[in-house]
């Protein structure tokens, strides 16, 4: 598969090693102020880049007929208008706010704990720290977890209050804290390393060259 790299940063290289190493070939790797090619000929591109470039670039992949997978967070006030351009070019779009395994696991677990939760009396907090180069605060993925949280334990989202962190190079730490006077229950997902995003973004990219047109997201991958 020829993979077209958007984004050629940490999380760039991280995707690039472990595409080759699945024996896929990288024919593209643009970073923030390259010129894109006016012929881009590759089965797919995965797209880490920054809130304030993102919803561009994916729409730029659009435009060119290549199926994208996109990591990057903080651009979600354009959520809908991207994914009308994917429909309405009969293109297809992959986003997820955190691709690795372990964590889209740690989302089926939160749904499912939210749900039990209900009714029980326990007040719910999230926190995540970063590394100080995030741009964006609360992080999505902490911030898909409070979503899963309002709607499967039918709580207002202004009720579960994400404290945020950025410190050093930690690569991520989301943590959810149900707290009683007699308990409290505490679920973690710790990356130790950009490795487990760069997996699930290539699978995910495998994936969604095999797929039909339309909008994705990890559910789809993992199901």
């Amino acid at each position: 598969m020829k993979i077209a790299i958007i984004g050629y940063g940490k999380m760039g290289h991280a995707v690039e090693a472990y595409a080759l190493e699945r024996g896929h070939a990288v024919v593209c790797r643009l970073d923030k102020d390259d010129p894109w090619p006016a012929g881009l000929e590759a089965d797919v591109a995965v797209e880490f880049t920054a809130p304030s470039t993102a919803a561009d670039n994916l729409l730029r992949c659009l435009e060119r007929g290549l199926p994208v997978v996109c990591g990057t967070t903080g651009w979600y006030d354009r959520y809908d208008e991207v994914a009308a351009a994917c429909r309405r070019r009969s293109g297809k779009m992959l986003t997820a706010t955190n691709f690795s395994l372990g964590m889209n696991i740690m989302f089926a677990l939160n749904e499912r704990l939210a749900t039990l939760m209900q009714g029980r009396g326990y007040s719910v907090s999230i926190s995540e720290t970063h590394h100080v180069h995030k741009l964006d605060a609360p992080s999505g993925t902490a911030i898909t977890l409070q979503e899963q949280i309002a709607e499967c334990g039918r709580r207002e989202k202004e009720d579960i209050p994400i404290t945020s962190h950025r410190v050093g190079e930690v690569p991520g730490i989301h943590t959810v804290v149900y707290d009683s006077p007699i308990d409290t229950l505490t679920l973690t997902h710790e990356a130790h390393s950009r490795a487990g995003l760069a997996q699930g973004a290539v699978l995910a990219a495998e994936w969604l060259a095999q797929a039909r047109p339309g909008v994705y997201t990890m559910k789809d991958v993992l199901a």
